[in-house]
């Protein structure tokens, strides 16, 4: 069953919603759709248009603005360790948000997390025993920099998370069926798909990538791979969904920065729990 379900019963809502995740006590989780319009300040809209959808955003899911928490994503591995003093970054400018960084953990509650994505793959996760949770952007770069990885062991390592208990989320991205890489890419992948390989004959190479009519070029599926590098942090397999809304098959719905030739608006992905 699809995780990420549209919240009105037509698909002229503005969000995906993470339905499992939001049956749990105090959680939001989600992503928007082009319905909400650009909510990314980088890409040349209005700064106080993208600023005012992200109040509605926020007002729709019943939170105070004041809440919403996101950084300067950069196609890199880092972690951010959110604290209270972190509260309300880059809500309303650039120049505030969390500078070069490309996941997000906090044990706070009453703080929002929020990424941008226009392909790109947004990863979630959370753990029910301590509260503590993530959300990631991982491009290709990302993928290859294992930023799955970087964030579940900084989960562990700061908030004395167990990797085992946490749950996690895939969500809508550029499927495999659209996302043709050349030989720039595939250079990258190949090793990063050895070291999972290792010792691991469930993965198959064939799962992630597949061929083109085009010489050098391949299809690659970056859930797939995300997903693996999920299990390589010691997420249980069980504990993982994963999202099958492609954004270039559905640009009607998601912008798609591949399928709009690089001129189109960003969804947000957001994350966050409120205290009780």
């Amino acid at each position: 069953m699809e995780p990420f379900q549209l919240r009105e019963e037509n698909e002229e809502s503005s969000l995906l919603m993470l339905q499992s995740w939001c049956d749990l006590d105090g959680v939001t989780a989600g992503f928007t759709t082009r319905h909400a319009m650009n909510t990314a300040l980088h890409v040349g809209d209005d700064p106080i248009k993208v600023v005012d959808r992200r109040s509605r955003v926020m007002n729709q899911l019943d939170w105070k603005v004041e809440a919403f928490t996101c950084a300067e994503q950069v196609h890199g591995n880092q972690v951010h360790v959110v604290t209270s003093e972190d509260v309300g970054s880059g809500r309303s400018d650039r120049e505030s948000a969390i500078q070069n960084t490309d996941a997000l953990i906090t044990n706070e509650s009453d703080v929002l997390l929020a990424m941008y994505f226009a392909d790109c793959v947004p990863l979630y996760f959370y753990d029910p025993v301590t509260g503590s949770m993530g959300l990631a952007h991982a491009g290709w770069k990302g993928t290859v920099f294992e930023i799955a990885v970087k964030t579940v062991e900084k989960m562990c390592a700061t908030f004395g998370v167990k990797s085992e208990n946490l749950l996690a989320a895939i969500g809508p991205s550029i499927g495999s069926c659209c996302y043709e890489v050349d030989q720039n890419v595939l250079r990258h992948v190949h090793p990063l798909l050895d070291s999972l390989r290792d010792g691991n004959d469930l993965i198959d190479e064939t799962s992630v990538i597949k061929p083109t009519s085009k010489e050098s070029h391949a299809y690659l599926d970056l859930k797939h791979l995300n997903r693996q590098l999920m299990i390589k942090a010691g997420i249980l397999p069980s504990r993982i969904e994963m999202s099958s809304w492609c954004t270039s098959c559905r640009s009607d719905l998601l912008f798609s920065h591949r399928k709009e030739n690089g001129i189109t608006g960003r969804m947000m992905s957001w994350l966050g729990r409120k205290s009780r």
